[in-house]
């Protein structure tokens, strides 16, 4: 097997796009991944429907990320470019009622197919089950099949992912390596349902969705529809609160939060019956709202109006983090230069979710992953032509 110019160690989206951007500079590329096939965990994303950015404006999407160094690089491969990009794959698109952007198949799939059929024509080269067994990041040796194999190339991209989904690939693993040297930032859930432990009357409202009704922790106030499950509560409406309430932030809900706390307590003076006939009747609330409150609410006091807008949830902080959606943590941004670059490794790169940054979900994580790996590709493709150059 020759040396390439340029490998990448991992083959999710931050990996293969730092392929596909190293390849297209003209750089000889060979991705090595540990799984059996590439981009695992993007194909589990993918079967709820494959969210690859959002369409709110370029502003708004960059303050997602805080002053993380990530927002520059989104800032030049943005969420228009994704779209560009996946519509140049020939994957048709749709942009959902909150902005959010999906191939219309729905899956990842399809977009994967095309995507490894591009990166095929462009000469990348796969070699799957390969785990990096490096001591260090300046070695290429692989625990392989066939034995310990050692590639010499001009320039290494790390794409290894962060700490969530190990089965898929994203264990985590590598930070050892690096944690040593207060290179590592300890990895985080982000994006994570959040656990509680459930009295027996609220099993037959597993799985039902909680709609109309926010959420708040600290500063925040949320809106956003989160589902009652067996190990706690999550969705949409309860993964942008993880930092909050990973640091043991306290939990409430406006059960009612289009209504006035005065309006709420004459409406239930009105009604009539039961706790629960007056709560569905007076306040028109769901059978699992309903539940909720008397989940968290008992004993209940003869004044229902405050607890209805503001409800204490007891909980026991987010899933664990092999659980979550995302990591945050990871590779400090102070170990790297502007264009990813290691300081202490010259002409090694890293990108994707295994830098320290985190965002929300609706397709920020992706559009970073995507952005991080194209600046890392196109930098290691610079420095091996920088380096064949300086040895002429």
């Amino acid at each position: 097997m020759t040396d390439p110019d340029i490998l990448i160690i991992g083959a999710g989206p931050a990996g293969l796009m730092a392929a596909e951007a190293a390849a297209m500079a003209g750089a000889s590329v060979l991705v090595a991944d540990q799984m059996p096939s590439p981009a695992r965990k993007f194909l589990m994303a993918g079967k709820s429907g494959l969210n690859l950015t959002n369409t709110v404006p370029k502003e708004q999407f960059l303050a997602a990320f805080g002053d993380n160094p990530v927002a520059a690089h989104v800032a030049r491969f943005s969420a228009r470019d994704v779209m560009d990009w996946a519509e140049g794959l020939g994957q048709p698109l749709f942009t959902g009622s909150t902005g959010r952007v999906f191939p219309r198949a729905m899956k990842a799939s399809p977009l994967l197919r095309a995507w490894l059929a591009r990166l095929d024509g462009l000469g990348v080269r796969f070699r799957t089950r390969w785990r990096w067994d490096s001591s260090s990041v300046q070695e290429a040796r692989f625990d392989t099949q066939d034995g310990p194999f050692t590639l010499h190339p001009r320039a290494t991209v790390l794409a290894l992912g962060g700490a969530s989904w190990s089965r898929l690939g994203s264990d985590g693993a590598w930070a050892a390596r690096f944690a040593a040297h207060g290179l590592v930032a300890p990895f985080a859930p982000s994006n994570a349902a959040l656990s509680l432990h459930w009295s027996p009357h609220m099993t037959p409202h597993f799985g039902a969705p909680v709609k109309n009704t926010a959420l708040l922790t600290g500063d925040q106030i949320h809106r956003g529809e989160f589902v009652v499950s067996a190990r706690g509560l999550e969705g949409g409406g309860i993964y942008p609160l993880t930092p909050w309430l990973r640091d043991g932030g306290a939990l409430t809900l406006d059960l009612k939060p289009d209504w006035s706390l005065d309006r709420v307590a004459e409406q239930l003076a009105r009604a009539k019956g039961s706790v629960s006939n007056r709560l569905r009747k007076g306040l028109r609330l769901s059978p699992v709202q309903i539940a909720l409150a008397q989940e968290f609410g008992r004993p209940l006091p003869a004044d229902l109006a405050p607890l209805i807008k503001s409800l204490p949830i007891r909980h026991n902080g987010p899933r664990p983090l092999d659980e979550a959606i995302s990591t945050a943590g990871g590779l400090r941004f102070d170990a790297l230069t502007q264009d990813l670059m290691l300081h202490e490794s010259p002409g090694v790169f890293a990108c994707g979710e295994m830098l320290d940054w985190e965002a929300p979900t609706g397709g920020y994580l992706l559009t970073a992953c995507l952005a991080t790996g194209r600046s890392a590709g196109q930098a290691a493709a610079q420095w091996v032509q920088a380096t064949a150059n300086s040895e002429r």
